[in-house]
């Protein structure tokens, strides 16, 4: 009973949308499973680039929309509170491909396709934990932080770190559900969701926020290496090197994607 009075869910962690239980716990896993799996053939010697930029644009552009949905959707109602939600879903998805495309612009020279849309994924993940508490202000602040975090997430930290994540789930998903997630106790604003945040003098908050990351980031990074490390000693958790060179696509299904 002491236990369950201290786990966040008891502890009053806002996550409106699923900020902390969909994107910090997939972005723990893809880095836990990452580190144990390890690194593909050729990593660091090859240069693997999108399959298609094309494709990607594409399916970032179906995830922006579907996004509405997912975070507006959360009220479960079509009133102002939902309109907000989609609101600032729109703001700190561009907020943060605006951002993510000034810092790739500085420190690499030019922006890119794939930069924007990985800045706004990452502003769509930091959102959606705050889309029912904070405004419109708050969204873009929140946006704005998150694009230039997760490019950090995405190469910097990516980099040093030596792992392989080729979707770069921790980086935009982890870093992203992260940043979200204590904003979200920065600017929670008590005339949109009930509760306040550390803007409006609220500090407990803020550390309830933390404590929620915290707490995810723990949980799922062991359950996660409990749950490969039973699968690695069982059925295996990589193919072959003949199967990677050739590839997954035609070595399980015979054909590649662009063939489909």
């Amino acid at each position: 009973m002491g236990l369950g009075r201290r786990l966040p869910a008891t502890e009053g962690v806002l996550d409106y949308a699923g900020g902390t239980v969909v994107h910090i716990n997939a972005g723990v896993a893809g880095l836990v499973a990452a580190i144990v799996i390890g690194k593909r053939l050729r990593y660091g010697s090859e240069h693997f680039p999108p399959h298609s930029l094309a494709l990607s644009v594409v399916g970032a552009a179906l995830l922006w929309v579907g996004w509405f949905g997912f975070n507006a959707g959360s009220a479960l109602a079509a009133d102002g509170r939902a309109g907000m939600a989609m609101a600032v879903t729109q703001i700190a998805a561009a907020g943060a491909a605006l951002s993510w495309m000034v810092v790739e612009w500085i420190l690499r020279g030019k922006p890119s396709g794939l930069g924007l849309i990985s800045g706004a994924v990452g502003g769509l993940v930091a959102i959606t934990p705050a889309a029912g508490y904070v405004g419109s202000a708050s969204g873009l602040a929140i946006g704005l932080t998150a694009g230039a975090a997760c490019y950090w997430g995405a190469n910097g930290l990516k980099r040093r770190l030596k792992y392989d994540d080729s979707l770069d789930a921790f980086g935009i998903h982890g870093i992203g559900g992260i940043v979200g997630a204590i904003l979200t106790g920065v600017f929670a604003t008590a005339a949109i969701g009930g509760t306040p945040g550390l803007v409006e003098g609220n500090v407990d908050q803020l550390l309830k926020q933390l404590w929620g990351a915290a707490a995810t980031i723990g949980y799922c990074a062991v359950v996660t290496w409990v749950i490969l490390f039973a699968i690695g000693k069982t059925i295996g958790l990589r193919v072959d090197a003949k199967t990677e060179t050739v590839g997954l696509d035609i070595s399980l299904h015979g054909q590649r994607a662009y063939e489909m």
